[in-house]
């Protein structure tokens, strides 16, 4: 019989991270105002944060409202809190509303045909692990997206399962305004 503990995990501060990601998070408080947890925690890893800001930060051929519709979805599928509601507040700054945040939570979007095709297709690409159905493919090509856009949404969808797995595993403070509840 295996018995477990349930680990507490902790965001690092600065003080305890490497001199390379002491100045990575002074670059994120400057441009943020302040470190989110799981950049912080990322930095528990001497390369990770780096390497993660600069897969979050590519050049893509998607704009940024777009990757706010994969990481709505993408973060709601995984059911990850921190990501929920952290792109809650950056869906919003996009401009999305709320009523449109909890349906692309939802895997919708019934106010854009082009950004709803996207929001089926990054919800096939998720639930089935990369098995899109032949449908949510179509549908996403049908309104007007490339195959450069696949390519580039599946790696904001690998960007967002990265971060998800992360605060599911650890399950560190939220340190955004939390994200209503839709289960």
């Amino acid at each position: 019989m295996t018995t477990t503990t349930n680990r507490t995990f902790t965001v690092p501060t600065r003080d305890q991270v490497t001199e390379n990601n002491q100045a990575i998070f002074d670059n994120l408080k400057k441009g943020l105002g302040f470190v989110p947890n799981l950049y912080a925690y990322f930095a528990k890893s001497e390369t990770a944060l780096g390497d993660y800001l600069a897969l979050q930060n590519r050049k893509s051929s998607l704009k940024a409202k777009e990757r706010e519709v994969i990481n709505l979805v993408v973060s709601q599928i995984n059911g990850c809190r921190y990501c929920q509601s952290a792109h809650t507040v950056l869906g919003k700054m996009n401009g999305f509303t709320d009523e449109q945040v909890i349906e692309l939570r939802q895997g919708s979007a019934s106010f854009d045909s082009k950004l709803d095709a996207l929001a089926k297709f990054t919800a096939s690409v998720t639930e089935n692990r990369g098995h899109a159905s032949i449908d949510a493919k179509e549908a996403l090509f049908a309104a007007g997206y490339t195959e450069a856009n696949l390519v580039d949404a599946v790696i904001i969808i690998g960007d967002k399962i990265i971060s998800n797995y992360i605060h599911n595993l650890t399950g560190f403070e939220i340190d955004f305004p939390l994200a209503e509840d839709i289960a």
